[in-house]
């Protein structure tokens, strides 16, 4: 499936028993099922699987919250914008910078029960649905519909639903 392209930076400290690359691809192509829009790989997107310490000086930076978090999220385009960069096929769109902190990405997972590989596919998903212009933060609804994506393009890759009442 076509989707956005990623340029993918990893830290060492991801390790290499998993294929974070190979991850985060089938991610975009799962949110490019889901999300039309996103399915042009003409769309690019930065995305730096970090440590806990890049991303703190990163929130604190642009967020002005002094610790990591587990993905940042730095959108180049408005959600009009990005239907706009997808339909013009003739020049890339940048959306944006996705950066991932491998510490609490790792907590998170081992707090909720889940693998790493499943905790951060989910991040990347929800990311790039930043990325195309979805807020979780503007309401009840827009959070709902952001929730309903990020199931969607888990199943997809046979991730179990993380927001499923346990």
């Amino acid at each position: 499936m076509i989707a956005a392209t990623l340029e993918i930076d990893i830290d060492p400290v991801w390790g290499t028993a998993t294929d974070w690359e190979a991850l985060a691809n089938s991610a975009a192509e799962a949110v490019a099922a889901v999300v039309p829009e996103m399915a042009h790989d003409n769309l690019l997107v930065s995305l730096v699987m970090a440590d806990d310490e890049e991303v703190h000086a990163l929130n604190k930076q642009w967020r002005a919250k002094d610790k990591p978090t587990n993905v940042l999220s730095f959108p180049m385009l408005a959600r009009e914008d990005v239907l706009l960069a997808a339909a013009n096929v003739a020049a890339p769109g940048m959306l944006g910078d996705l950066i991932l902190a491998h510490g609490v990405c790792s907590r998170e997972a081992a707090d909720k029960g889940i693998t790493v590989e499943h905790h951060t596919a989910h991040l990347v998903i929800h990311g790039l649905l930043h990325l195309a212009g979805y807020d979780h933060e503007t309401g009840e609804a827009d959070a709902e519909e952001m929730e309903q994506l990020e199931r969607k393009a888990l199943a997809l890759m046979g991730i179990a639903d993380p927001y499923a009442e346990i």
